[in-house]
């Protein structure tokens, strides 16, 4: 799901037996379960089913319909959103940065909306949401930040993805969060994707597959409800969905081999829910609806071949990838209809809700239909605990969240993620004591964890023994090129630290060094410092293939 959009503002064990790809990181090694314990008992899988057959039972249509609807929710204060809960009551709501301030905060506001849900219609629980990848995608001002997933797959290590899944789980239930929309499964095989990209474990089905795995068994292990995004895949666009529709054209044959894999683990795995993509692959349905519309892909894919029976879940329905042919309200109709359980931030609730509860009266979505949907949720939430939940301890929520196990988790995440893709001439580790130049994106990070193990930090390339240039996507950035060409003009030998995509060094002719961290987080940049230094040496190999170079999945120097 969303980076976030206003309008359109960017804003189980482990499923199959799958081939290890490589043997684990050389470096440290990652705690093997970072949420501390395992989360409350639930009731098992009879009584959950009875539970949510009870509850159904019990409500009205308009409850029913209620619990399709997943709401953003309003200002930082469950106050704010009452309005919203004895409305509409919504299956869930989902946070946004402008929503959290603290973890006082956020567990007392988490506390005070189930309150609202419990004294409201039928009193079901809410799936309180948000996106909280780690790396670029993480909405919370509190808490441990991890690395992106892109770093996780370059270190070939599920006890990373088990470890960042546990960490983040443990600080979400402390504020009394239980649903992240995580992780992502989108296989990113186009370097020019916009909006995947480093959100991606890498290019091969295999290794996604499996850190996608870890991850939604280890949410799952810790009490939150893990939702695999983007079927039936959004790794191979070139267009962003926030803001325009991505076609897709690759025949069925090729989706199923690049894309496909880490869908079906998940199916296999059992995982709580899926989230459609707002894309169009003519393969999959000729329509011209997107897949979060389309029967054939969520109806005929989904549910009949890959056989999965748990919560579909659109992605925002404020993006305007689904926006593109028919009015609001009928979005949220043929989203149903297509078979998704939860419509995502319909931008017009009203319109949504009212559009619904005309098509269930007229018997364009059967109450059978209905209830299959509602069923699936209630189920979750029963499977879950939910419905015996004990509230956040709001006063204590600041304490759980950024432990130093949580931070350590972090670091040996980010190390051990560093992949050397060029050393000529030894340029690195630097000489012991060297002068280096600092500039461009990470800088301040980067030099302060020079200065700290001896270097003297410099801004000018020119009067370095080396220069250290940090990107952060710099392909298409002629500022963040032209500063790489400025340090190599000096004569100075330079190395990159690409903190975003590994892409860039198809572009940047002639640097002596190369580092792909693969994050901006402050983790990956102290990472960064370190493997510069010599005191780690890179252990990363490629979770990609480099076009235009001869770098290929797999690929990494080490000191």
């Amino acid at each position: 799901m969303p980076i976030r959009c206003l309008p359109a503002l960017l804003g189980a064990a482990v499923l199959l037996l799958i081939p290890a790809l490589a043997g684990c990181s050389p470096g440290s090694t990652p705690p093997e379960d970072s949420s501390g314990s395992d989360s409350p008992p639930s009731p098992d899988g009879d009584e959950a089913a009875e539970l949510a057959r009870q509850r159904l039972g019990e409500m009205s249509v308009e409850e029913k319909i209620g619990q399709l609807m997943v709401l953003l929710a309003k200002g930082t204060t469950a106050e704010e959103s009452a309005d919203l809960v004895s409305t509409y009551h919504p299956g869930g709501l989902i946070y946004f940065p402008e929503n959290l301030e603290g973890a006082e905060q956020i567990g007392g506001m988490s506390n005070g909306l189930q309150d609202a849900a419990a004294d409201s219609g039928a009193g079901i629980p809410l799936f309180l949401g948000i996106d909280q990848e780690q790396g670029m995608v993480a909405r919370l001002p509190v808490g441990t930040r991890f690395p992106d997933a892109m770093a996780v797959g370059a270190t070939r290590d599920t006890a990373h993805a088990r470890a960042l899944a546990g960490a983040t789980a443990a600080e979400l239930t402390a504020l009394g969060i239980n649903l992240d929309y995580a992780p992502v499964a989108d296989a990113n095989t186009n370097p020019d994707n916009p909006v995947i990209g480093i959100r991606s474990f890498g290019s091969d089905p295999d290794l996604v597959s499996e850190m996608a795995g870890a991850e939604a068994a280890a949410f799952s292990k810790g009490g939150v409800v893990p939702v695999v995004k983007h079927f039936p895949g959004h790794g191979d666009t070139d267009v962003d969905s926030h803001t325009g529709l991505p076609v897709i054209e690759k025949p069925r044959q090729e989706w199923e081999r690049e894309d496909l894999p880490p869908f079906r683990a998940a199916v296999e795995a059992d995982v709580d829910a899926i989230m459609t993509a707002h894309v169009l692959m003519p393969a999959l349905d000729d329509s011209g609806e997107p897949s979060t519309l389309s029967p054939e892909v969520i109806g005929g894919i989904l549910r009949d071949e890959l056989g999965y029976d748990g919560i579909v879940t659109t992605d925002a329905l404020n993006m305007e990838g689904v926006r593109q042919t028919h009015s609001d309200g009928e979005i949220a109709v043929r989203a149903v209809l297509a078979g998704a359980d939860q419509l995502l931030m319909p931008p017009d609730p009203q319109a949504a809700f009212e559009a619904l509860r005309g098509a269930v009266e007229e018997g364009r979505i059967s109450s059978e239909r209905l209830d299959r949907s509602v069923l699936r949720i209630l189920t979750a939430k029963a499977e879950r605990g939910l419905f015996e939940a004990e509230p956040a301890s709001a006063g204590a929520a600041a304490d759980a969240v950024a432990t130093q196990e949580h931070r350590e988790a972090a670091r040996t995440l980010a190390e051990d993620a560093v992949t050397l893709l060029r050393n000529s001439g030894g340029v690195l580790p630097l000489e012991a004591g060297a002068t280096v130049s600092v500039t461009g994106p990470g800088a301040e990070e980067i030099g302060a964890g020079l200065e700290e193990l001896g270097y003297t930090v410099v801004s000018d390339p020119a009067a370095a023994d080396a220069a250290v240039v940090g990107t952060r996507s710099a392909r298409g950035d002629a500022e963040q090129k032209s500063r790489v060409s400025a340090a190599q003009g000096t004569g100075t030998p330079v190395v990159v630290v690409a903190q975003g995509d590994p892409y860039d060094i198809a572009e940047l002719d002639g640097v002596d060094g190369y580092l792909a961290t693969y994050s901006s987080v402050d983790a990956s940049r102290a990472a960064a410092a370190r493997v510069l230094a010599g005191e780690v040496s890179p252990s990363g190999r490629l979770p990609v293939s480099i076009p235009g170079t001869d770098l290929e999945f797999g690929d990494g120097l080490s000191y």
